[in-house]
């Protein structure tokens, strides 16, 4: 993991997480201006757990590239099973004939296995980026970052039983983990601002409190080390600036080892979140459920003109491809893009981390620059409302592409939050 450090008598660029760069399969949602897929918001769609126990022969759901919700169904599922499970989207887009139904080859179920298999083969030697269930493409994708990798893990996944036209293996771009700085005091402490712990700069995600405690979650790489608790201090926007201390790190939890039996790879250190939470030392500096807000996304606004409110968690990671997802964060500000892909086992390069069933996100511009590590992700509620769905950690070297970890993802690790 990489992360720039504070130059005295500078504004440092900061340390950037780059998410791998997956190519559009025939089937994806092609990256545009977010603003015109609006439309494309459901939240409270089923989880993809959900359809798989109400739609026999399910194989993977998304909204494809004009909207239209798309399921994968084996040959001789009942469509009426797929049109039931998602009566509530359909009946936002004219009816049960809005749903496309596309031939599955492999049920969900095999997919999710074939994906387990395969993250563990992958991340066994080196090159490995990602391994995807991917639902645009009814297989198990994965990114590496050179062409060596390819024949290596195509192999391993053979002699693990995995169909040959199950797997797709590409070229992508490694990750990386990134940060820099914006001097915005802001009390009390909304979301999407600056914070700078020792020698490096991030994005307050959200507050949250815990165990009757006024906090704030940041990602995990946003302290002094990365997964476990060191008591890691935190001003706001600078200890320069402001050299009063906000807050305090109170929960990290540990990477925990590759292992017979569990998700993570041999040799390697896994977690589902890059998140972590800090109690504030003045509670009256938190602003519960508030998120600043700037002129409109992606156009370059830093001035904050307002505030969002968080009316909800997506705690059943219910977050589609083809959706539009937003954050705030100190160096980009408000940006918005479409997820692309969902529940991606995700190498940090440089490191021997890999984050378990992330969400990746593109777009056609810059979404993501050093310093938005550790903001919040979420969806419109409508006006200024929204639904919280995660932490960014992650974009790839042109910024048009982050990497987030699911709220339900961070819960599991944290505990319960409450966040508004």
């Amino acid at each position: 993991m990489t992360r720039s450090r504070l130059i005295p008598a500078a504004l440092a660029a900061g340390a950037v997480l780059t998410v791998a760069a997956c190519q559009d399969s025939p089937s994806a949602p092609e990256p545009g201006p977010a603003s015109e897929l609006r439309a494309n918001q459901a939240i409270g769609l089923p989880a993809a757990g959900d359809l798989d126990r109400q739609v026999p022969g399910f194989g993977g759901f998304f909204l494809d590239r004009d909207g239209s919700p798309t399921i994968y169904m084996t040959r001789g599922s009942d469509r009426g099973k797929a049109e039931r499970a998602l009566e509530k989207l359909l009946s936002t887009r004219g009816g049960p004939a809005a749903l496309r139904v596309r031939e599955a080859k492999h049920t969900w179920k095999d997919l999710e296995r074939w994906q387990q298999d395969v993250t563990g083969a992958a991340f066994d030697g080196a090159g490995a980026v990602f391994v995807d269930n991917d639902e645009t493409s009814n297989s198990v994708r994965v990114g590496v970052e050179d062409v060596g990798s390819m024949g290596r893990i195509r192999a391993a996944a053979a002699q693990l039983g995995v169909p040959d036209d199950a797997l797709i293996i590409e070229r992508a771009e490694p990750i990386v983990q990134l940060a820099t700085l914006q001097n915005v005091v802001d009390r009390p402490v909304r979301a999407g601002v600056q914070i700078n712990f020792p020698g490096f700069l991030c994005s307050v995600g959200f507050n949250a409190t815990s165990g009757g405690q006024a906090s704030f979650v940041t990602a995990s790489h946003c302290t002094n080390t990365q997964g476990g608790v060191e008591s890691t201090p935190y001003w706001q926007p600078l200890q320069s600036t402001d050299p009063t201390q906000i807050a305090t790190e109170v929960a990290d939890p540990d990477y925990f080892r590759g292992s017979r039996g569990n998700a993570c790879p041999k040799s390697r250190r896994c977690r589902y979140s890059d998140a972590s939470r800090a109690a504030y030392l003045d509670a009256g500096n938190q602003a519960l459920g508030s998120i600043a807000r700037t002129s409109g996304p992606n156009n370059g606004s830093l001035d904050i003109v307002g505030s969002f409110s968080i009316t909800g968690d997506d705690l059943t990671n219910s977050v589609a491809v083809g959706q539009i997802v937003d954050k705030v964060g100190r160096t980009t500000g408000w940006t918005e893009g479409t997820v692309t892909n969902t529940c991606v086992n995700t190498g940090v390069s440089g490191s021997n981390i890999v984050q378990l069933c992330q969400t990746f996100v593109s777009s056609s511009g810059t979404i993501v620059l050093g310093g938005d590590s550790g903001s919040g992700v979420w969806q419109s509620a409508g006006g200024n409302n929204v639904t919280l769905v995660g932490i960014l950690w992650g974009g790839n070297g042109s910024g048009s592409q982050l990497v987030y970890s699911p709220f339900k993802n961070i819960v599991q690790e944290l505990g319960p939050l409450t966040t508004h």
